[in-house]
């Protein structure tokens, strides 16, 4: 096992100042709201024009403070949580990965959605401790994870979490992916099914193919949940330069369009400083852009279903039972659960709800490894 501790970040923690009272260098859209912040733009020669700055290059990025996206900087743990929970740098497969690791029993991986990291699973992650070694891990391009150029179909990802695993020792685990990780998990479990002893699946409805795809021109309801798709998958460095600076408009629409409801500000505010990372913004879009060939890649797993348990899970005010339908034809043992009251968002908007759920689910993994050695 290659795996190393987290280097000491600046001394900010949980029961520090939360990012959103904290200064920023530069102009954020709330700045640019006050009289005096129009002064103060006009003085550093930066037109304004419907609020906004012309171009993200005069819009500095937020300050993060080194470490910035470990445990050591993450605002409002549960109690507790940094007794069980440490960042650890692991290098795997070519690939240095942070994840965040703590708790005792068969291993379960987390995987998180976009625009977000390991933080998105705080809520669960002490209670799913007490039964299970945790490891919730920053996929590629994101987080404090290596942001590579390539590498962002959902093969390679797969590979990086099965390398990431063999290097933790563990032989045969149990696996919960949310929207892109939903995506990637279903990519693990049919590439590597003999590594994959279940798999919870979280709000999307199924793994992108052709086939599955919607239209161009849907109903507004959809495609305004929708259209972040083929934004992002611009190959072009536009969709960087149109968002770089403004990622509190950019992603806080797409927290607020997804239903269910609004996350607390401290989430976001750390959301938003976490993609406002140039790096980190352009790996977030990597899974979008390589869309042709992970659909190509899902064209051949669909051919053979998955033969593990599956546990599709929807938000009532999101995809509800879609997602469970649309994994129906893609495995032989599918549950279906729809999570009253939650949208997108579901382990941050009902973590009880959920952390319910996948106990009940995990519950038999939990007992065969009771029963067995599990590496």
């Amino acid at each position: 096992m290659n795996m190393s501790p987290m280097e000491p970040p600046a001394q900010e923690g949980p029961g520090s100042t939360p990012p959103s009272r904290r200064a920023r260098r530069g102009f954020s859209r709330r700045v640019f709201v006050g009289g005096a912040a129009a002064s103060a733009a006009a003085a550093a020669g930066v037109s304004l024009v419907g609020g906004l700055a012309p171009s993200a290059a005069a819009v500095p990025t937020m300050r993060r403070p080194k470490g910035f996206g470990s445990v050591a900087t993450a605002p409002h743990l549960p109690a507790g949580f940094t007794k069980t929970f440490k960042s650890r740098f692991v290098q795997a497969g070519g690939l240095r990965q942070h994840v965040v690791i703590g708790g005792d029993g068969p291993p379960l991986l987390l995987v998180h959605g976009w625009p977000q990291n390991w933080y998105a699973w705080r809520m669960l992650m002490p209670e799913l401790a007490r039964n299970y070694t945790v490891i919730a891990v920053d996929q590629r391009g994101i987080g404090l994870t290596e942001k590579p150029r390539r590498g962002y179909d959902t093969s390679t990802l797969a590979n990086d979490l099965v390398a990431l695993m063999d290097a933790l020792g563990h032989e045969r685990f149990a696996v919960a992916g949310h929207d892109t990780g939903l995506i990637i998990s279903y990519a693990l479990a049919a590439d590597h099914p003999q590594r994959v002893a279940r798999v919870a699946l979280l709000e999307v409805p199924g793994p992108p193919t052709l086939k599955a795809s919607p239209p161009l021109f849907i109903d507004e309801d959809h495609n305004n949940r929708l259209w972040h798709i083929p934004f992002n998958r611009v190959n072009h460095e536009l969709t960087e330069k149109l968002v770089r600076g403004r990622e509190e408009i950019f992603f806080g629409y797409e927290f607020d369009i997804q239903g269910g409801q609004k996350l607390p500000d401290y989430a976001r505010e750390y959301y938003f400083r976490l993609f406002s990372d140039p790096e980190t913004l352009r790996g977030g879009f990597g899974l979008y852009r390589a869309w042709d060939t992970t659909t190509a890649q899902n064209a051949k797993r669909t051919e053979n279903k998955l033969t593990m348990p599956v546990l599709a899970i929807g938000g009532a005010e999101s995809w509800g039972d879609k997602v469970g339908g649309a994994m129906k034809p893609l495995a032989n043992d599918v549950q279906g659960v729809v999570i009253p009251g939650a949208g997108h968002w579901v382990a941050e908007q009902a973590p009880k709800e959920l952390l319910s759920e996948l106990t009940r689910f995990l519950a038999p993994y939990r007992t065969a490894a009771a029963s067995r050695p599990i590496r």
